[in-house]
C-alpha cells in the first residue's frame, strides 16, 4: 500500500474530529460502517468530536440524533456553526441586543441562549443579521436581511456550503442563500463562522492538548480546506460530496493528507492512502500523453489514486485521465473516472 506504512492511521492521533453529513450520516440515516467505526474508537478509549456547518440543529439535538443512530455522543462533543456564531455575537454586542435571525429555529435558540434577542424584521433595529441554513428560508427572510444590512447591521453567515448532501444528490445549501443576498447587496458577509474558516477545528484541537488531531470530512471546500487552515492533518472519505475528479483538480489549499473510500480507512492500512503518492508505486505509473494522463500497470484502485494525485498535482490538475491497460481501466471505473 502507498503511504501509511502498515500502521493503522488512527494510531497516530489522539483526537478524531468528524464532519457529520456525508461522513457519519446522510440526512438521518447512518452511512454504512460509520456506527461501527465510531464504536471502535470509543472501545479503544480514543477521543472523538463532531464539527458541522449545519446550523439547523443545536449541539444537544445533534448529540441526540447521533445517539439515536447508535453513536453515543454528548453535546460537549458536538461543535456547530450555529453555536459558534451565537458566541461571536455574544462577544460583540451587549446583552439583550436584537439580532435578525435568518435560518432554522435551532439558530434562534442559540442566539437566545447567549442572552441576545432574536427578531425577524428589519424595523426592529437589529444590530446584526445572522444567516444559517433552514429549509423554510425564503424571499421574505432574505428581503428583511437585506434591509437590515443596508441599514448598518453586521452580517454574519454561519457557513457558506454551496450544497448539502441528500439521498437525491447535492441540494442548495446555506452558501447558495448567502450568495443570493450577497448578489443583492453587492458585498460579502462581514464574518463567516463555519468551515473552511478554521475556528471549529481549532476549538476541537485545543481539547486534544498536546496530542495530534485528525479531521475526517467528505468536502474538499469546507472540511479539508478548513483542516489545512487550522494546521491539521485530514482524511477525505468518498462517501459524501467530493469525488475523485474534484480531488484530482483540487488546488493546494484543498488537498487532504489521506484518502479512503470510507471510515474503514481509519483502521485498515490497505483501505487508505497518503496523497500525493510517488509517481510510480503500488504497481502503477502515469505518463503525460497528448495533454492528458495515462495510467498503466495493475494494483489497488486506491494506490492508483495516490499515483494519479502525484501526477495531476505536479502537472495539470484539469488533464483528462486515460487507461493504458485493462487493469487500469478497471481501476479508473472503480474510482468513478471515465476510462
Amino acid at each position: 500500500m502507498n503511504g501509511v506504512a502498515g500502521d493503522r492511521l488512527v494510531d497516530g492521533y489522539s483526537l478524531v474530529v468528524f464532519d457529520l453529513d456525508g461522513v457519519i450520516y446522510l440526512i438521518d440515516r447512518p452511512i454504512p460502517g460509520a456506527v461501527e467505526a465510531v464504536a471502535r474508537l470509543h472501545a479503544e478509549g480514543r477521543s472523538v468530536a463532531y464539527a458541522t456547518n449545519n446550523a439547523s440543529r443545536r449541539s444537544s439535538e445533534v448529540a441526540d440524533l447521533l445517539t439515536g443512530m447508535g453513536v453515543p455522543a454528548s453535546p460537549q462533543e458536538v461543535l456547530t456553526s450555529a453555536a459558534a456564531a451565537a458566541e461571536l455575537l455574544r462577544d460583540r454586542f451587549p446583552a439583550g441586543a436584537p439580532v435578525l435571525v435568518v435560518g432554522a429555529e435551532a439558530l434562534r435558540a442559540e442566539v437566545r441562549a447567549v442572552g441576545l434577542t432574536p427578531v425577524t424584521r428589519a424595523d426592529e433595529s437589529p444590530v446584526a443579521v445572522v444567516q444559517g441554513y433552514g429549509p423554510q428560508v425564503g424571499w421574505v427572510d432574505l428581503a428583511e436581511a437585506a434591509v437590515a444590512v443596508r441599514g448598518g447591521a453586521t452580517w454574519i453567515a454561519t457557513n457558506t456550503d454551496r450544497t448539502l448532501p441528500s439521498a437525491r444528490g447535492p441540494l442548495p445549501g446555506n452558501g447558495s442563500l448567502v450568495a443570493a443576498l450577497r448578489h443583492a447587496l453587492d458585498r460579502a458577509p462581514d464574518v463567516v463562522v463555519g468551515k473552511p474558516e478554521p475556528a471549529l477545528f481549532a476549538t476541537a484541537a485545543r481539547r486534544a492538548g498536546q496530542g495530534r488531531t485528525l479531521v475526517v470530512g467528505d468536502r474538499l471546500d469546507t472540511d479539508i480546506e478548513g483542516a489545512r487552515r487550522a494546521g491539521l492533518d485530514s482524511l477525505l472519505v468518498l462517501t459524501g460530496v467530493s469525488d475523485v475528479p474534484e480531488l484530482l483538480a483540487a488546488p493546494p489549499r484543498r488537498r487532504p493528507t489521506y484518502v479512503a473510500k470510507d471510515l474503514a480507512g481509519l483502521f485498515d492500512p490497505v483501505a487508505v492512502v497518503a496523497v500525493p503518492g510517488k509517481p510510480e508505486a503500488g504497481g502503477w505509473s502515469t505518463t503525460v500523453t497528448g495533454g492528458g494522463l495515462e495510467l498503466r500497470g495493475e494494483g489497488s484502485p486506491l494506490d492508483a489514486l495516490a499515483v494519479l494525485c502525484a501526477a495531476a498535482w505536479s502537472a495539470d490538475p484539469t488533464a483528462d485521465v486515460r487507461a493504458g491497460t485493462p487493469q487500469a481501466q478497471r481501476a479508473l471505473e472503480a474510482l468513478g473516472l471515465p476510462a
